[in-house]
């Protein structure tokens, strides 16, 4: 006999913003036996906030990519958690590793070059992201600044490359699908709205009916969130119930399970976590699409090191210096894509870092990278940066409830003709029961790699078990 909303036991694996967002709903939506068990002893996942500098910072999502088409801005925009970042960033230099400052304005224009060399929105593209940039970015240097030195065009050409990996959360973008641009809905708008001195958990609260005067209640979760709670084994015992057994011992017997591990857990655990094993097709997905790394250094100083007119800079290696690089012990400093002030944090400055040197710094001290940084700072400026008097930093890859940052599309993906709808396909018992189901960012089709994707997934599976349980509310 088919069980209504009130009896149905449903077990949400991950308290990130997409279990969170399922969660949420299904209470909303008269669902009595919702429960979350998070591997981590905090909520949030991937959003992650965190006292630092004169307020906090996130070590996680960190932006609202756009205002149209996004839910998460529609559900914040008539309140005063954000701010548009506007021209913040306009300023950010590109320095050669010689301390010579590259004009302003010609640092705008070969930037403005590659960006115009991305594949464009409206256009397929057979070839990867990298080889596409590569072929058309000369062209248009040769059309557009046939002056330009040789070997600066080439660096920022390959500052770029870092740069706009870090963005898409790749090794690099000859791994990237041509395709990636059709699939991912660039909702318009400001694309690094920011949440002023409140931080990215802020949404979460909002989700959770929590004011911000008791920012570590639950609210509507109350009572269902399960921290250090690591799921091990999920069973599909017979044509109604999923068995759950956490690291513990403890098990669970439910009639639903929505699992938002990230995709970098599924490709490491998916043989041994699910019994039956997962469809071929849903596997194909797993081991197609990638989750890259991306991760932040955050120094702080009494007063900030920058002078006023120095938001921050792009690192731009010359070819001989890059080279004594790779053969140093600061061979990873090459992986850093951009460092700057950050908007409402007056004494910070932000690192970013990522691919396979994100993944090498996150196993080094923080002695060592903090003498990295230092000479890169010397190496760089004509002006002393000082040590910092705090540093915080994240490491999404080595952590193993994460194993890295967020998704991006392949070009193996683009081969075996898979992607995010294929792993967001949930797993039916015989009569129609969705028995196991997935959601996470990784799983959206249009707004993979953002919080406003991972959000959407989580209320489009509390949606597939509302509609499935209409009938009999």
């Amino acid at each position: 006999m088919k069980k209504c909303r009130a009896s149905s036991r449903i077990l949400v694996i991950g308290a990130g913003v997409s279990g969170i967002a399922a969660a949420t709903r299904l209470l909303q939506n008269n669902f009595g036996n919702v429960q979350i068990l998070e591997a981590e002893n905090r909520i949030g996942g991937r959003i992650y906030t965190v006292p630092f500098g004169d307020n906090v910072i996130d070590l996680g999502a960190q932006w609202c990519y756009g205002q149209h088409r996004n839910s998460v801005y529609e559900m914040v925009k008539d309140t005063d958690f954000m701010d548009f970042t506007g021209d913040f960033f306009s300023g950010v230099r590109m320095v050669r590793s010689n301390k010579e400052v590259i004009p302003l304005e010609l640092g705008q224009k070969l930037y403005g070059i590659a960006a115009m060399s991305m594949p464009k929105e409206s256009t397929a593209v057979e070839e990867s992201v990298g080889s596409h940039l590569a072929e058309h970015y000369w062209q248009e240097i040769k059309s557009q600044l046939p002056e330009v030195e040789s070997a600066v065009a080439a660096e920022a050409l390959e500052f770029f490359s870092r740069h706009e990996s870090s963005i898409l959360g790749s090794d690099n973008l000859f791994d990237v699908s041509g395709r990636l641009h059709l699939e991912l809905d660039k909702c318009s708008g400001d694309q690094l709205i920011n949440w002023r001195d409140k931080g990215f958990a802020g949404f979460l609260r909002l989700l959770m009916k929590v004011s911000e005067d008791e920012p570590t209640e639950l609210g509507v979760l109350e009572g269902c969130v399960r921290l250090g709670k690591k799921a091990v084994k999920i069973e599909l015992v017979d044509s109604d119930q999923v068995r759950v057994v956490c690291e513990d011992g403890d098990v669970f017997n439910v009639d639903h399970v929505i699992c938002t591990a990230s995709l970098g857990v599924l490709q490491e655990q998916h043989e041994r976590l699910f019994n039956p094993p997962l469809s071929p097709a849903k596997v194909k997905a797993i081991q197609s699409l990638q989750l890259g790394t991306v991760d932040k250094l955050f120094l702080e100083f009494k007063e900030q090191p920058f002078p006023d007119d120095f938001v921050g800079f792009f690192c731009l290696w010359r070819e001989e210096e890059v080279k004594e690089l790779r053969c140093s012990e600061f061979a990873w400093l090459e992986g850093i894509t951009g460092i700057h002030k950050i908007k409402h944090q007056p004494r910070l400055l932000l690192v970013w870092i990522g691919g396979l040197h994100g993944r090498r710094v996150e196993l080094l001290t923080d002695n060592i990278v903090l003498s990295g940084l230092q000479w890169l700072f010397g190496k760089f400026l004509s002006f002393e940066v000082p040590p910092p008097d705090r540093f915080l930093r994240s490491k999404w890859f080595s952590n193993p409830n994460f194993r890295g940052s967020y998704s991006y599309r392949t070009m193996r993906a683009d081969e075996l003709d898979t992607g995010p709808s294929d792993l967001a396909l949930p797993v039916m018992g015989t009569t129609g029961h969705p028995r196991l189901l997935f959601a996470g960012e990784a799983t959206s089709q249009r707004h993979f790699s953002t919080v406003h994707g991972a959000t959407e997934a989580g209320f489009r599976e509390a949606d597939r078990l509302i509609e499935y349980y209409s009938s009999c509310e």
